[in-house]
């Protein structure tokens, strides 16, 4: 061994010790394992503050700060746009160079997360909603049925546009995107409880209020049959113009359902909203050829739910609730 790159790193360590120790180069060999003349070459190295070889950096500090501004400004732009701005600014480096820079700056790119816009309106009333049910135990959350419609789409491989950020950026407001409507493919209504999951409703029209008033006859009705027997309950929907209409309130009045106060875009604090997305990741490999054979996905992938994964989403209401409090109403994690 004659090179100081091949020493490794608790050999230098074991020369550098001894070496202030007084020791001579034959005994520290010895005891690093390695050649004298490795010794000697390391122990030279080290005097004179020699630093490592290697190409000359052809950007300097001050360019780099331009890069990440322009990476922090408008993080969605992809490499080619974010490396003709630089170069635009009189910097002379190749896109493969602007590229590793901004991952040693610790951009990496990632899929934005999605989250609703709030006005402070809608905050404020989330806050106030969240302070309000702070207190509520799991068996009072266990009495709730949440319910949810959601969307399903034949292919679920356009995640719209890339966001360069750094790790922990994820909840940062300039690294979101705001929700925007799948593809128009299937419409489905559920229902879950800490009990599990109810039969799944495959809506074909648009949802009116008559049109909810008939899944509330023939899909919650039985749900709450198969997931509270003869226990009372306390059912859970959206703000959306169907949920809210009067007749839908007379419907809920005239059965003798109580409805849960919910405020409005706030699908953080729905844990039904994680189970589709547990249902949508399942089925991300699935190839259905038509909304037939998509359906038949759905309803195989929504049997595969446990009683027990359902229980754990219920469970988390205390900490959803607490972070809307610790947010003062912004959109959070769940």
């Amino acid at each position: 061994m004659g090179k100081t790159s091949d020493l490794t790193a608790v050999q230098k360590t074991i020369i550098d010790t001894l070496h202030k120790e007084g020791k001579t180069q034959k005994v520290i060999a010895k005891e690093a394992g390695c050649s004298q003349s490795s010794v000697s070459k390391h122990i030279n190295r080290q005097a004179k503050g020699r630093k490592k070889c290697g190409r000359k950096k052809c950007t300097s500090s001050r360019d780099n700060r331009t890069l990440q501004r322009i990476v922090t400004t408008n993080p969605f732009k992809n490499v080619g746009e974010i490396h003709k701005e630089w170069t635009a600014a009189g910097v002379s480096a190749s896109r493969t160079t602007t590229r590793r820079l901004m991952k040693d700056m610790g951009f990496r790119c990632r899929i934005p997360c999605v989250k609703p816009l709030l006005n402070m309106k809608q905050r404020k009333k989330r806050l106030a909603w969240a302070k309000d049910k702070k207190d509520w135990t799991d068996a009072e959350w266990s009495k709730v049925m949440f319910s949810d419609e959601s969307k399903f789409c034949i292919s679920f491989g356009n995640q719209g546009p890339r966001v360069w950020r750094k790790s922990g950026e994820a909840q940062n407001p300039r690294c979101m995107r705001s929700s925007v409507n799948f593809p128009p493919s299937v419409m489905v209504w559920g229902a879950m409880s800490s009990a599990g999951v109810g039969p799944l409703c495959f809506l074909r029209s648009r949802v009116n209020a008559a049109v909810y008033q008939e899944v509330l006859e023939h899909f919650m009705l039985p749900a709450a049959d198969q997931l509270y027997g003869d226990a009372d309950f306390t059912f859970q929907q959206d703000l959306a113009p169907a949920h809210s209409a009067k007749t839908t309130s007379t419907w809920f009045k005239d059965h003798g359902i109580p409805v849960l106060d919910w405020p409005a875009n706030s699908p953080d604090l729905n844990p039904i909203e994680n189970l589709w997305g547990i249902v949508k990741r399942r089925m991300q490999y699935a190839r259905p050829n038509n909304a037939e054979e998509l359906k038949t996905t759905i309803r195989a992938t929504w049997a595969l739910i446990t009683p027990e994964q359902c229980h754990r989403l219920i469970e988390s209401m205390p900490r959803r609730i607490t972070a809307v409090i610790e947010a003062k109403g912004a959109p959070t994690k769940y």
